[in-house]
């Protein structure tokens, strides 16, 4: 596999958006346009890349700086992919591979919780459902998006984080 640049990557960050009513937790998913390139007609959780943009025309946080880039990231991907306004971004965890091109990138995922807005897709989606974990099994999920589903599921239902770990099935 040809790697184009062995420092350089390409970053991505997704969200797993949860909703609680009592014990009932349901989460996002979205369909991914059937004209896409990777996991066309696939489920997924809302998300996509980091862009200099969401940083570099705003106020440094330090002299030198910009903090939370990624979150702010991820708030404007949200906004543009489905119209929702999250709350506090919590890290979940991180994936490293290599797109088709040769392009080494890397995926953080967090979770976080539903704040207002209806949901209205972009072009690059064209279903919404907000499910269970129990239900997200039936959806054809791109590999790893239920596992992430289920750590998200145990942890706001009390379990120990340190516990969590995420296992393939």
């Amino acid at each position: 596999m040809k790697i184009k640049n062995k420092e350089l990557h390409r970053i991505t960050s997704t969200a797993i958006i949860y909703r609680k009513h009592g014990k009932n937790i349901k989460y996002l998913i979205t369909q991914r346009s059937l004209n896409k390139k990777a996991f066309p007609g696939q489920w997924t959780v809302p998300g996509g890349g980091l862009e200099t943009d969401d940083y570099i025309n705003t106020v440094k946080t330090t002299r030198n700086h910009w903090y939370f880039a990624i979150e702010h990231s991820l708030k404007r991907e949200v906004k543009e992919e489905v119209n929702l306004e999250i709350g506090r971004v919590k890290y979940l965890l991180d994936i490293a591979f290599i797109i088709p091109d040769g392009t080494p990138a890397i995926i953080l995922s967090f979770y976080c919780p539903y704040r207002s807005g209806k949901i209205k897709l972009d072009e690059d989606n064209i279903d919404y459902a907000w499910v269970s974990y129990k239900q997200a099994k039936k959806y054809d999920l791109i590999e790893g998006i239920l596992e992430e589903i289920e750590m998200v599921d145990k942890i706001l239902k009390g379990a120990n984080e340190d516990k969590i770990k995420y296992k393939h099935k």
